[in-house]
């Protein structure tokens, strides 16, 4: 039975016994295009931190986006990965998750999350990206990248001038 034979339900329990990043490889939506709709939900956002999460009883297989705002407000988005719809919105204190980065910070990186994805797929040579965290490095930030491949994944670090660090 090939994966175009197979019924919902069989998808569904398939998709359990999957690895997180082999159900990040082949959901309907990117992270780029999740990151876009997080984006758009403020005014001058920018995503700094994105995960990839399965499916539970409560949510659907969603990006989990962090958003900051240059007033230093922090949203957390959950874009569902199906069909790149909102479902939920989050405020959380900016502390809880960056003591050693401030706003101004993302605010100076050259390169967006957005075009950090770009160019760490360009470096895995494909597959699809899937979860991304920030690390400071000096007055600046650093993005890791993780990138799903069907039979495993990689990460690639890219700093706050598009260049892959090794």
């Amino acid at each position: 039975m090939n994966k175009t034979d197979m019924t919902k339900t069989d998808m569904a329990k398939s998709e359990k016994d999957m690895k997180e990043y082999q159900v990040a490889a082949v959901s309907k939506v990117t992270l780029a295009q999740a990151l876009t709709t997080a984006e758009q939900q403020g005014e001058k956002g920018r995503a700094i931190d994105a995960d990839f999460e399965k499916a539970d009883s409560k949510n659907p297989n969603h990006y989990s986006i962090k958003v900051v705002y240059p007033d230093g407000k922090l949203v957390e988005y959950g874009i569902n990965a199906d069909d790149g719809a909102l479902y939920k919105t989050e405020n959380q204190p900016i502390e809880r998750y960056f003591t050693r980065l401030k706003p101004a910070d993302f605010q100076k990186a050259t390169t967006s999350l957005k075009d950090a994805l770009k160019i760490a797929e360009q470096k895995a040579g494909g597959g699809k990206a899937y979860e991304a965290e920030v690390e400071r490095e000096g007055s600046s930030v650093r993005y890791d990248i993780k990138v799903a491949h069907g039979d495993h994944e990689q990460t690639v670090k890219v700093g706050p001038d598009g260049k892959v660090v090794d």
